[in-house]
This record gives C-alpha cells, structure tokens and sequence, in this order.
C-alpha cells in the first residue's frame, strides 16, 4: 500500500483554468492514456469540463456547497451531498455549474472495457479482492492502512497485484469513515 496526504500532492491547473487536479495515482504511471486514474480535484468555477473518451468516470463531493453536472438532453445532476459517488461517461461533453464557491471532489477514472470502478462509502473493515487495485480516502476518523494510520484528507492507493492488502483496512475510531475505490480489471 501506498500512502498518500493531500497536502503533499502536487496540484496542476486545469487546461480551462477552472479548477486545480492533484493526482493520487494513474496506471500505468506516466503515461498519455491510463488504464486508471484517481485525483483529487477543485472546481474554483462555472464552465466546461474536458471530455475522456471511452473513460468512465465517479465524481464524489468532498467539500463545499455542491456542483451542477450538465449535458443537454442527456445529464443533468446536482452533486450537494458530501461523501455521495455519482458515476459517469467521460464521453460527455459536460459543464459545471457551482452552487455557491468552489468545491472538492474525488474523480475516479477508468478505462471502459479494460477496468471498472466501484466507488462507496465505507465505515466498515474494507478487504480489498485478489487482483484489484484501489484507493481509501480517509472522511473522518482514522484507518488502519498496514504499518501506516491515515486520517482526514489522507488514504492509501494500490496496485492490482499487490499483497500487503490483503490484511485490510479497519477503521480505528468509531466515526471512521472513508471513500473507497474498488478498480477490477475486466479485459
């Protein structure tokens, strides 16, 4: 497992300029196309988001007073309840509209056809499935992630072939609770 805290990932200014990505994880690393992706990221406004074809995506509000998804005839969906995943095509060609100041969200993205995502919440000991790769964000609380214990805006990622998950991660505190990717391989 591999930990990580918001504070310490590095932003990058969205292409549009109306929002700040911090990258968890992206197999494979470095590469143009990924086969998955989880970031962190701040809508500071208004406008259109970028299109990713033949992604799937799950955006989950973190903070702030929430963001209107649309798309003309074919989406429309507000994003106000924190912790709440919504999942979607990156196909769209999507605009947001904030409710009051910028907001934070989870993006969860995934490669259709090669990978799929399952994103929830949790308050509960999580063990991940053999051959799986995922992310825990830490809400409240704290978790037990291997040797590390991760609270608030911190969490850990993995890979699919890595073992050490196997052993879980429980919650340490009785208002523990956390966001959770499940990443499956599916061709």
């Amino acid at each position: 497992m591999r930990p990580f805290a918001l504070e310490t990932l590095t932003p990058g200014r969205w292409r549009n300029g109306g929002g700040v990505t911090r990258e968890i994880a992206s197999r494979p690393a470095g590469a143009e196309e990924f086969q998955w992706r989880a970031s962190i990221a701040d809508i500071d406004r208004d406008g259109p988001f970028s299109a990713f074809g033949g992604v799937d995506r799950t955006f989950t509000l973190l903070s702030g007073r929430g963001v209107r998804l649309s798309c003309p005839g074919v989406l429309d969906r507000l994003l106000e309840r924190a912790g709440e995943p919504f999942a979607f095509s990156g196909d769209l060609e999507l605009s947001a509209e904030l409710s009051g100041g910028s907001c934070r969200v989870l993006n969860v993205m995934v490669r259709r056809g090669r990978w799929a995502a399952r994103v929830e919440r949790v308050t509960d000991r999580v063990v991940p499935r053999p051959g799986h790769a995922g992310v825990l964000l830490a809400l409240r609380g704290s978790w037990q992630a291997g040797r590390d214990a991760v609270g608030p805006g911190g969490g850990v990622w993995w890979d699919a072939g890595d073992d050490a998950v196997r052993a879980g991660l429980t919650p340490l505190s009785p208002d523990a609770s956390a966001l959770w990717a499940d990443l499956a391989p599916t061709g």
